[in-house]
């Protein structure tokens, strides 16, 4: 079928909340999937999928587990705020061996950025594709340089990729700042399946947020992908308008709460970074 991979998929992070939808959504619509984490898989095993338990630390398993693949679903790693020591394995050393088994494996990659790249950016300011990272913390670190991999692979090795900036990926938005930055699940999976099945994607950013008419951020290569989200967090905004905190550095930055994690400014810096 046209909208199945021919080769089989490899998830990781498959045990994590979007994984777990991932695996669940992809697997009923018939796709070969390769799913693994570094904790058991929690749910019922798709049809025609498998799950190995693996350490992103460790290349020769993710070199084995991406054998045959044609595309990888990266979504696994520190997925919040951690000490550095704790996100350099996974997110640094780990995301060099997917590259190193796309490379060998000719496969594309979907990277699982996030919007923590950027989140010193204050929110007044819409955001393209092509702004200056501005990571709130280790976590949001790890991520700017995991699309400066992606972006060097594809110049060095033509290894395609595409940087999904995740907004807030939850069931529903739950308070004002999602109703700028939620990702529907269904839209996160219609974007896998797009990132998987196009034609061609170079080395492109998107912006992982559904169609909500809040959002800080503009252009990416969406249309170039063929993917339009289909949800919108403003049906919520009747009930979320006022949710925010009593935080002024957290309403302040579009990373939220991260840029308030281990603060210790006495007072905001300037918007620009040379400036007065």
């Amino acid at each position: 079928m046209a909208d199945i991979p021919a080769k089989p998929v490899l998830l990781t992070g498959a045990s994590g909340a979007l994984g777990r939808h991932l695996a669940k959504s992809l697997g009923t619509a018939g796709w070969t999937l390769k799913l693994t984490d570094i904790v058991p898989f929690p749910d019922p095993m798709p049809a025609n999928s498998s799950f190995t338990r693996a350490d992103l630390n460790n290349g020769v398993d993710i070199l084995r587990l991406a054998e045959g693949c044609g595309m990888i679903l990266h979504f696994g790693g520190v997925a919040t705020e951690h000490p550095f020591e704790d996100v350099l394995g996974p997110n640094i050393r780990g995301l060099y061996h997917i590259y190193e088994a796309a490379r060998r494996e000719k496969a594309r990659v979907l990277f699982a950025s996030s919007n923590h790249s950027i989140g010193f950016h204050e929110r007044d300011v819409p955001l393209d594709d092509d702004c200056q990272f501005m990571p709130d913390g280790y976590y949001g670190l790890s991520k700017a340089y995991g699309e400066l991999m992606g972006r060097m692979y594809w110049y060095k090795h033509g290894v395609e990729n595409v940087n999904v900036r995740i907004g807030s990926s939850f069931p529903e938005p739950v308070d004002a700042r999602m109703l700028s930055t939620w990702l529907s699940y269904d839209d996160l999976t219609r974007l896998c399946i797009r990132a998987t099945l196009a034609e061609k994607t170079g080395s492109c950013v998107i912006w992982g947020a559904s169609k909500n008419s809040r959002t800080y951020w503009r252009h990416d290569a969406r249309e170039q992908l063929g993917w339009l989200p289909q949800d919108s967090a403003d049906p919520y905004a009747g009930q979320l308008v006022g949710k925010v905190s009593d935080n002024p550095i957290q309403e302040r930055y579009q990373g939220g709460a991260y840029p308030v994690m281990d603060y210790t400014r006495t007072a905001p810096p300037p918007g620009r970074l040379f400036g007065k």
